[in-house]
């Protein structure tokens, strides 16, 4: 029996595309990686000039459906006036000790359309109770914080939970997640515990083939848990002086692009906001040109689903009129969830009129896309050679994108 999606992870795979926030404390210490030993003073956070809309209406004019904010990093500053830790944005200079930038997050979120995600650290480098014997006193302050954000702020899309640093550590995850669904029973969860999807398994941005939305957990049970690409602008998480010229190429993230939403997974692009607490030019301006050059292939497609025919597990297209033909794009309906497992995309050629398979593939998913060096087309057809029960074809598009010259 097939395992089906929950209709908020449907959604949630609709969105496609979304903006990490890496943003805080640690923005302000240059060279601060994971676990340092430093300490850090909040007198340190100051973003002057911290503009949470110049972020989210980036990520909108970019295309991105979804963001989410480090509400609280490894380091364990909390980006809002946590009442149970002194290691907070009330205890910095930053409008003195009254700015909360997950309230200022959150409402530009809501007032640009973008869904509202917070990740959240479970393991807590300013927390000296961390690691004593008697773990409930931090249990207590991981479900009293994670109260405050998901009580404080509205509806919450998405708790992203990261399990850097947790390897040896036992929390009580029924009680945790039991305050977190009784919350929020919306809201998905990354990653662990209780998740609604998961982690692609590396910070490349690039989903495996193939990439299955059913999967195989511990306890050996199959859930439906749709993969996630998380992925940098540049080479670090949080802002820094040093690493300007690694910013991605505008080339670099359509191939991302490629690997993650075109294999089925969303697409989590991260941006460092500097410590005036605005996006640094290139950074924004790179996530534009990317948002634009998604719409330029993809916006106009030469024919749609309405253009085929079914027949006996093929989907058939004929034009009287050749024409070039260099991607396929293909979203599997998964209400009753996954069915496609083989597939053939074939074409009938140009001058000989011959059917030629010129592409096979595994799972389609929410979205496969399938980029072919251009060929002159007089008919495509979509061939299902394998699959669980029937298939149903949501939506089925082909393209001529060609080359800009831009890159």
């Amino acid at each position: 029996m097939q395992t089906k999606p929950t209709l908020k992870q449907l959604e949630y795979q609709k969105w496609e595309f979304g903006l990490f926030v890496h943003f805080g404390l640690r923005t302000f210490y240059e060279g601060y990686v994971d676990f340092d030993e430093r300490q850090m003073d909040p007198f340190k956070f100051n973003p002057t000039s911290l503009d949470c809309e110049q972020w989210i209406r980036t990520a909108k004019e970019a295309g991105m459906k979804y963001a989410v904010l480090t509400a609280k990093h490894h380091d364990g500053f909390s980006n809002w006036p946590s009442s149970f830790t002194d290691f907070s944005v009330a205890h910095s200079p930053w409008k003195n000790g009254k700015g909360d930038v997950v309230q200022e997050f959150t409402s530009a979120c809501r007032k640009h359309g973008v869904k509202p995600g917070l990740y959240y650290s479970p393991y807590d480098g300013s927390a000296n109770f961390y690691n004593q014997k008697d773990r409930k006193a931090y249990d207590d302050y991981f479900i009293n914080q994670i109260t405050e954000l998901l009580a404080n702020y509205g509806d919450i899309e998405i708790l992203w939970f990261d399990a850097a640093g947790s390897e040896n550590h036992e929390y009580d995850w029924k009680r945790i997640i039991d305050t977190v669904r009784s919350l929020q029973p919306n809201i998905l969860i990354f990653n662990m515990a209780d998740p609604d999807f998961r982690w692609v398994g590396n910070e490349d941005g690039i989903a495996p083939i193939p990439c299955w939305n059913e999967v195989n957990t511990v306890k050996s049970d199959r859930l439906w848990l749709p993969a996630e690409c998380d992925v940098q602008m540049r080479e670090n998480w949080f802002f820094s002086e040093s690493d300007e010229h690694t910013v991605k190429s505008l080339e670099q993230l359509m191939g991302i692009y490629y690997y993650s939403v075109g294999r089925g997974a969303n697409l989590l692009l991260n941006i460092g906001p500097n410590r005036h607490g605005l996006f640094p030019e290139k950074d924004q301006q790179r996530l534009l040109e990317f948002g634009g050059e998604i719409r330029r292939r993809f916006d106009n497609p030469v024919a749609t689903i309405d253009r085929f025919e079914q027949q006996e597990g093929k989907w058939i297209y004929h034009t009287e009129q050749p024409h070039l033909l260099d991607h396929v794009v293909i979203q599997e309906d998964l209400r009753k969830g996954e069915s496609v497992e083989n597939f053939k995309i074939n074409i009938i050629s140009e001058k000989s009129r011959q059917p030629i398979t010129i592409y096979q593939g595994r799972n389609i998913g929410n979205k496969a896309i399938i980029r072919v060096p251009a060929i002159e087309v007089r008919g495509v057809e979509l061939e299902v050679t394998e699959s669980v029960g029937e298939p149903i074809i949501e939506e089925l598009a082909i393209y001529y994108v060609g080359d800009d010259g831009n890159y």
